[in-house]
């Protein structure tokens, strides 16, 4: 018990760290803003931060979510992701030992941000979902998660099956139905949890779907035929429990 425990805590506290870059990623990449270059500075001034400002979840309490010299409100999605990449950090670790483990928290990680982009853009860039397919397969190649084979086959039927949907509805209904990025997350995935279990999430990113839609009546939106919903972020959410029952197999 111990051990699960101190491996929550080490998954955990990494998941806090990557949460932080994740939250900056998410906010600045879609404005064009450079992420991994230079300092971080408040969203609101543009004041440098300090090292005693950047701590997660810890600077936001201490600082009561604002900037301690323009007294702006710090945006509200650095503490939820960085709380969200904890979690994922802190299952996969408990969940998966070893090397498996930090693949496995790593992969939640990215598809975390790719989930966001999604979400709040509309945005599935190739420069996230493109090398999760070499990755995936190198992981695989490595004696991590399902054999080589049958994720190489859920490469290219995820990819190829969505895109060919999607070609489908452009020529039935002549409007797009389906972004372009979609089709290469799901090749993406498939490089992770192999061909057999796409369908698993599909019908996932369906229901979850079913669930949004709910919720949008109940806070009384309007949802008709051409209600765009975010594909990639509800495939992104059902990805990441499958891969974790399917790579301990």
């Amino acid at each position: 018990m111990t051990e699960l425990w101190l491996r929550a805590a080490i998954g955990g506290g990494l998941g806090l760290i990557v949460g932080s870059f994740l939250a900056s990623a998410s906010i600045r990449w879609p404005q064009g803003r450079g992420v991994a270059r230079g300092r971080s500075k408040c969203d609101a001034c543009g004041a440098t931060l300090g090292p005693a400002e950047l701590l997660p979840l810890l600077s936001f309490v201490i600082q009561r979510g604002r900037c301690r010299r323009c007294a702006a409100a710090i945006d509200r999605r650095h503490p939820a992701i960085e709380l969200a990449a904890a979690l994922l950090g802190a299952v996969a670790m408990v969940a998966h030992p070893d090397w498996l483990g930090l693949i496995s928290a790593a992969f939640g990680w990215w598809l975390l941000l790719i989930a966001i982009l999604d979400l709040e853009h509309q945005w599935l860039p190739d420069r996230l979902t493109l090398p999760l397919i070499p990755l995936g397969l190198a992981a695989a190649w490595a004696g991590f998660g399902l054999p080589l084979a049958g994720r190489a086959l859920g490469a290219v039927i995820g990819w190829g099956a969505l895109w060919l949907i999607a070609a489908l509805y452009r020529r039935l209904r002549a409007r797009e139905g389906m972004g372009g990025g979609d089709p290469k997350l799901l090749g993406a995935i498939g490089a992770w949890i192999g061909a057999l279990l796409l369908p698993f999430i599909l019908i996932g990113a369906g229901l979850l779907g079913l669930v949004a839609v709910l919720a949008m009546r109940l806070r009384g939106e309007t949802v008709a035929a051409t209600t765009r919903l975010p594909l990639g972020t509800l495939m992104a959410v059902s990805a990441w429990p499958v891969w974790l029952v399917t790579a301990l197999t």
